[in-house]
C-alpha cells in the first residue's frame, strides 16, 4: 500500500507538473506565435493536456498503464523533479526553450494573439517591443563591432594581401571602364554592317547605361544579402556572356538585347568592387587605395581605345558565309573587350569572400578564418612568419531568424519560390533604410551630388566628340567643290569620285566603273546611254536628273538614292544587298576618333595620382568640393573652343580635373553607410548616377551645331550646385568603418 500510495504521489505529482508545462508553452505561443501557428499550437497543447487528464482519470479509477510507460513513470518523474529540467534543455533561459510545435517543424514567429481582441493589442505591443529591443541590440552590436574590426585591421596590416585583391578587383573594374567605350567605338561601323536609322543608332548609345542602371541596383542590393564576392562573380558572368554572344549576333534587336543584358551585369561592378576594397583596409589607408583602385577605369579606357585602334580599321579580318552571316573586324573588337570582365572572374574565385560581411551575418568563424589569412599572409611577405593573429572572438551582429519550413514534401520550385519571395522582401526592405530618418537627409543629399556630377560629365564627355565631328564635317564641307554646266562625252571614270557637287551636266556615253562615291552631288543633270558598274557611294545623291537608256550593273545606287528622278528605258540590275562597311580611306577619321578618346581617357591620370595622395590629407569634402568648382570654372572656356585642336585641349582639361571629384564621391558614399547598407546604397546611387547620364547625353547633343551657352551652362550649374552641397555632408576622414 505504500509503495502503491508513494506512486499514485508521485504520479499526481508528475501529471500536475505537466498540466504547469502545458500551460507556459501555451502562454508562450499566445505571446510569439501568428494567428495560424498560434492555432495548430493551441490544438498541440490541447491534445497534449487532456492526454494527461485522461491518464490521471485513468490512475484514480484504479486504471493500470503499460509497462513500459509505468517503468518510464516510476524511474524519471523523481530524477526529474530532482533536477528541474532535462539534459536536452541544460544552460538554456527560458526564452531559449523549445516549445512542442518545434518538433513539427513550426518555427518561433515574432508576433501573435493570446486571444480575443486583448490579445491582439497585447501581441502587436509586445512585437514593437521586441523589434525596438532587436533594433536595440543589433546597433550596439554593430558599434563594437566596428571598432573591433579596425583593430583587427591594424593588427592584419597592409601588403600583399590587400595589393592582390588590389589587382583582381581592379580587373572588374576595368570591364566598366571596357563597357562604356565599346558601343561609342563600334557603333560608326555597325550602322552601317546592320543598316541603322538614326533612332536606331540613339538607341544602341544609350542602352549600355539603361542596362548598367538595372544592374547598379539590382546587384547592389544582392550583394548586401548574400555576399560582395558571390553577388560580383554572377554579374560579371552575366556580362561575359552576353558580350561574348553579342560579337556574335547579326540582327540589331538580338544585338541590342545582349548589349542590354551585358550592361547589366557590369552595372555591379562600381558598387561592389569599392564596398569589397573598402572592408580589407584600414581608415588611414582607405582613401588613397580607394583612389588608386579608380585609376583602372582609366586604364579600362585606354584598353578599349587601343583595341579600336589597332582592331576595327582592319577590315582584311573579317569573313562572312554568304550574305547572311557577316562578321566584320568591329566584332572581333567587341569579343576582345570581352576579355577583362573574363579575367575578373578567374582571378576572384581565388579570393575569399569579405569578413565584414560575414560578422554583419552572424558567420564568426568563416570571418575569423579570412582574417588570419589576410593577417599570415601579410606577415609572410613582410618577412615575420612567426607572428601569431592574436584575436580569438570577434564581435557578430545579432540576427533576426527568418526560417521558413515548408517540410520535406514540398516541391522544389515552391521552395525556390519561397526563397526568392523572401530574399526580393529582403532587398526592398533594406533599400527603404536607407531613406529612414536616421539615413534620409544623407541620402538626398548625395542623390543630388551624384545627380548633378553625371549630368554634367557624361553630357560633356560626349557632347566633346559630337562637337569635334561637327567641327571636321564643317571644314570639309568648306573643301567641297563645285561643277556647272559641264559636257562630258565618251569618257570612262574609273577613280574615285568624293565631296563634289555637279549641277546642270550633260553626260552621254560615259562609263563609271569600279570606282567610290564619296558626299557626291548630282543635280538637274541629264546622263544619256550611261553605263554604271559595280559602284559603292556613301552619302550620294541624284537629285531631279534624268536618265535615258541608261544600264545600272552591281551599284548601291538605290532608288532613294534618286531624288525626283525621270527613269527612261533605264535598267538596275543585281544590285548589292545589305549596307557596307566604310572603306578602308575612311581610317583617318576612325583614327582620329580614338585618338580622342585615348588623350581624353590618358588626361585623368594626373587627377587620379593628385586625388589619391591628397584624399586623405585633406579629407574627401574638401577634394570633391574643390575639384567640383575647378571643374566649373574650366567650363567657361568652352566657349573658346572653335577649332578641333582646342576642343581636345579642353576635354583633357575637364577629364584630368573632375576625376578627382568622381574619387572622393565614391570614397563618401563607401563611408557614410553602415555595411549592411552599403552596397544597397552605392548602387542606388549609381543607378541614379546613370540615368543622369542619359539625361546629360541626350540633352547636350541635341545642341551640337547650334549653340555652345546652353550645355555650358547647364553643365557649370550642376556642377555649382554639386559642389554647393558637398560641403553640406559630414567628413568620413579618419573615421572607423561603420
Amino acid at each position: 500500500m505504500d509503495d502503491d500510495g508513494r506512486y499514485r504521489d508521485g504520479r499526481s505529482d508528475f501529471v500536475r507538473g505537466a498540466k504547469d508545462i502545458a500551460k507556459v508553452a501555451k502562454k508562450q505561443v499566445g505571446k510569439k506565435m501568428g494567428r495560424g501557428v498560434d492555432k495548430m499550437a493551441d490544438e498541440y497543447t490541447k491534445r497534449s493536456y487532456k492526454r494527461f487528464e485522461e491518464e490521471d482519470d485513468d490512475e484514480d479509477y484504479g486504471g493500470v498503464p503499460s509497462s513500459n510507460d509505468g517503468g518510464y513513470y516510476r524511474n524519471d518523474s523523481r530524477a526529474n523533479d530532482d533536477e528541474g529540467h532535462s539534459d536536452s534543455t541544460e544552460g538554456h533561459d527560458e526564452d531559449d526553450e523549445i516549445y512542442e510545435g518545434e518538433y513539427q517543424g513550426i518555427p518561433r514567429a515574432d508576433s501573435g494573439k493570446a486571444g480575443g481582441i486583448d490579445g491582439v493589442t497585447a501581441a502587436q505591443g509586445q512585437q514593437f517591443r521586441d523589434l525596438s529591443a532587436y533594433e536595440s541590440e543589433r546597433r550596439k552590436d554593430q558599434e563594437e563591432l566596428a571598432e573591433q574590426y579596425e583593430t583587427i585591421l591594424q593588427e592584419c596590416g597592409h601588403g600583399k594581401f590587400q595589393w592582390t585583391l588590389y589587382f583582381v578587383l581592379g580587373l572588374a573594374l576595368m570591364a566598366d571602364g571596357v563597357e562604356i567605350f565599346v558601343v561609342g567605338f563600334v557603333l560608326p561601323s555597325a550602322e552601317k554592317d546592320m543598316c541603322l536609322s538614326e533612332p536606331n543608332k540613339g538607341m544602341l548609345g544609350l542602352i549600355v547605361y539603361l542596362g548598367m542602371m538595372v544592374g547598379a541596383f539590382v546587384w547592389g542590393g544582392l550583394a548586401d544579402r548574400i555576399g560582395r564576392r558571390q553577388t560580383l562573380l554572377i554579374s560579371l558572368s552575366i556580362n561575359s556572356v552576353f558580350a561574348f554572344f553579342s560579337s556574335f549576333v547579326q540582327g540589331y534587336v538580338s544585338f541590342l538585347f545582349c548589349r542590354l543584358a551585358s550592361g547589366v551585369g557590369i552595372g555591379g561592378s562600381i558598387p561592389i568592387v569599392f564596398s569589397y576594397y573598402s572592408e580589407f583596409l584600414a581608415r588611414e589607408k582607405r582613401g588613397e587605395h580607394l583612389s588608386w583602385l579608380c585609376m583602372f577605369w582609366m586604364i579600362g579606357g585606354i584598353y578599349a581605345s587601343a583595341m579600336a585602334w589597332a582592331i576595327i580599321p582592319h577590315y582584311g579580318w573579317s569573313f562572312q558565309m554568304g550574305s547572311a552571316y557577316q562578321f566584320h573586324s568591329w566584332r572581333v573588337f567587341v569579343l576582345v573587350c570581352a576579355l577583362p570582365s573574363v579575367a575578373a572572374i578567374s582571378a576572384l574565385t581565388t579570393m575569399p569572400e569579405s569578413p565584414r560581411f560575414y560578422l554583419e551575418n552572424g558567420k564568426h568563424d568563416e570571418a575569423w578564418m579570412i582574417l588570419k589569412q589576410v593577417h599570415d599572409t601579410n606577415m609572410r611577405a613582410k618577412g615575420y612568419p612567426e607572428r601569431v593573429f592574436s584575436v580569438t572572438t570577434i564581435k557578430t551582429v545579432k540576427q533576426m531568424d527568418d526560417l521558413v519550413n515548408l517540410g520535406d514534401g514540398a516541391a522544389w520550385h515552391q521552395k525556390w519560390k519561397i526563397k526568392l519571395s523572401t530574399l526580393f522582401h529582403q532587398v526592398w526592405s533594406n533599400f527603404l533604410t536607407i531613406f529612414s530618418p536616421e539615413y534620409r537627409r544623407t541620402t538626398y543629399m548625395m542623390m543630388a551630388v551624384w545627380f548633378s556630377m553625371s549630368f554634367s560629365y557624361y553630357g560633356l564627355t560626349v557632347w566633346f566628340p559630337d562637337m569635334i565631328k561637327y567641327l571636321q564635317k564643317q571644314e570639309y564641307h568648306s573643301r567641297t567643290k563645285f561643277f556647272a554646266k559641264e559636257k562630258v562625252e565618251h569618257v570612262t571614270f574609273n577613280f574615285t569620285l568624293e565631296n563634289q557637287v555637279h549641277r546642270q551636266g550633260e553626260y552621254f556615253n560615259d562609263k563609271f566603273m569600279n570606282l567610290k562615291m564619296r558626299s557626291m552631288v548630282f543635280e538637274d543633270s541629264l546622263f544619256e546611254e550611261c553605263y554604271f558598274e559595280d559602284i559603292t557611294s556613301s552619302n550620294t545623291f541624284f537629285k531631279n536628273c534624268t536618265f535615258i537608256a541608261t544600264l545600272f550593273y552591281n551599284t548601291d545606287l538605290f532608288k532613294y538614292r534618286l531624288v525626283n528622278c525621270k527613269l527612261i528605258n533605264s535598267t538596275f540590275l543585281h544590285n548589292k544587298e545589305g549596307c557596307l562597311l566604310s572603306d578602308v580611306s575612311d581610317e583617318n577619321n576612325a583614327y582620329m576618333v580614338y585618338f580622342v578618346s585615348f588623350l581624353g581617357t590618358l588626361a585623368v591620370l594626373p587627377g587620379n595620382i593628385v586625388s589619391a595622395l591628397l584624399m586623405d590629407k585633406i579629407g574627401r569634402l574638401r577634394m570633391l568640393a574643390g575639384s567640383s568648382v575647378i571643374s566649373c570654372v574650366s567650363c567657361f572656356f568652352l566657349s573658346f573652343g572653335n577649332s578641333e585642336s582646342a576642343m581636345i585641349a579642353l576635354l583633357c582639361l575637364f577629364g584630368g580635373i573632375s576625376i578627382a571629384s568622381w574619387n572622393a564621391l565614391d570614397v563618401l558614399t563607401v563611408e557614410l553607410y553602415p555595411s549592411d547598407k552599403r552596397t544597397t546604397a552605392f548602387g542606388f546611387l549609381n543607378a541614379l548616377c546613370k540615368l543622369a547620364a542619359v539625361l546629360g547625353i541626350s540633352i547636350f547633343t541635341s545642341f551640337v551645331g547650334i549653340t555652345k551657352a546652353v550645355p555650358i551652362l547647364f553643365a557649370s550649374g550642376a556642377l555649382a550646385v554639386g559642389s554647393f552641397l558637398a560641403l553640406k555632408l559630414p567628413e568620413t576622414r579618419g573615421q572607423v568603418l561603420q
